[in-house]
């Protein structure tokens, strides 16, 4: 059994608590917050130690591994101490805000880098999961084109707007990952946005809806479509196209069920309208995956090169928004 520590005990904390405590061969071992509170919530919640003393927890030598889910500001200093104390570490995305600080990460830590998956759990949806094994089994022959929308249900608060890094750092980056999860090397950026939603958002020095698009290092393009608000709830679609066909993966509904009369036809419920409600089965799958390849020895994936990169791409699609120039991504 994998012994895992948690550290952070906000709400996506308490969807990997849920998703370590039913793994068979993983022990939630501990939670760790600052706010006693919030350590305590989730401790008694889930039936374990809890502790406001993070340095505790990551140098407890019966724990195996860490998973982090605090605000982006701590991730640096916590996988730095959890790799150093010789813990492995799945870590929430993004690893920081600022490429230079990921990159002095990535000085200090050296090889233990290889002890570090970023939470990017997009890539364990199982729709895109199978598409994307399709694809790279030839199905499609060569990907040529990939589109991907992302919207959000209704904008977050102005705080945690003025807190995130941006729409680009925010959101799209993990549309940043999958991109370069289907494409590979992303060499080129164009990104354009738009202030159409929120005021309290333009007000932040914000864009609230973007439309990027990426050239991969084999010709294929991608198109990634964002927007902070979505009037029919969370919009999460996927294109993929090629010589041979297309892939796509539509919104998903709470159930197949469908009502025709005389004013409508097909009517369904609305679509799954919360990133917990779409993404739960890919935050299983993705615990599953940081254990399975810790008792393996495989490498992670997405790795820690695959955070700094999604964070290179959300950085030049900043640059191409202020600019208005195509950005070229270096290798």
């Amino acid at each position: 059994m994998l012994n895992i520590g948690l550290l952070g005990c906000g709400r996506i904390s308490q969807v990997h608590a849920a998703s370590i405590t039913a793994h068979p061969r993983a022990v939630l071992a501990a939670v760790s917050d600052p706010i006693e509170e919030s350590a305590a919530a989730v401790g008694e919640r889930f039936g374990t130690r809890y502790t406001t003393d993070v340095e505790s927890l990551v140098e407890d030598p019966e724990i195996d591994a860490v998973v982090i889910a605090s605000p982006t500001p701590t991730h640096v200093d916590l996988l730095t101490r959890a790799v150093e104390a010789g813990k492995w570490v799945l870590c929430e995305k993004p690893i920081d805000l600022d490429v230079a600080r990921v990159d002095a990460c990535r000085e200090r830590i050296g090889d233990l880098t290889d002890k570090v998956m970023i939470g990017f759990n997009r890539r364990f949806d199982p729709t895109f999961a199978d598409i994307h094994a399709r694809v790279a089994a030839g199905r499609l022959g060569t990907l040529e084109q990939l589109v991907i929308i992302s919207r959000d249900p209704a904008p977050p608060p102005a705080a945690y707007v003025a807190a995130s890094g941006g729409l680009f750092k925010d959101m799209t980056i993990h549309d940043f990952d999958m991109a370069r999860f289907f494409l590979g090397d992303v060499t080129a950026v164009s990104a354009t946005g738009t202030n159409l939603v929120s005021p309290e958002i333009a007000e932040a020095g914000d864009i609230d809806g973007a439309v990027v698009v990426l050239r991969g290092s084999t010709g294929a393009v991608c198109t990634i479509t964002n927007s902070r608000r979505c009037a029919f709830g969370y919009d999460q679609r996927l294109e993929a196209f090629g010589e041979l066909g297309m892939f796509t993966a539509e919104n998903q509904l709470p159930t197949s069920t469908r009502f025709s009369g005389a004013d409508a036809t097909e009517v369904a419920a609305p679509y799954l309208n919360f990133f917990l409600d779409r993404y739960m089965p890919a935050y299983a799958a993705e615990i599953d995956a940081f254990v399975t390849a810790i008792e393996e020895g495989r490498p992670f994936s997405p790795s820690f090169e695959d955070g700094r990169a999604a964070l290179v791409l959300a950085e030049a699609a900043q640059q191409s928004l202020r600019t208005g120039a195509v950005v070229d991504v270096p290798a």
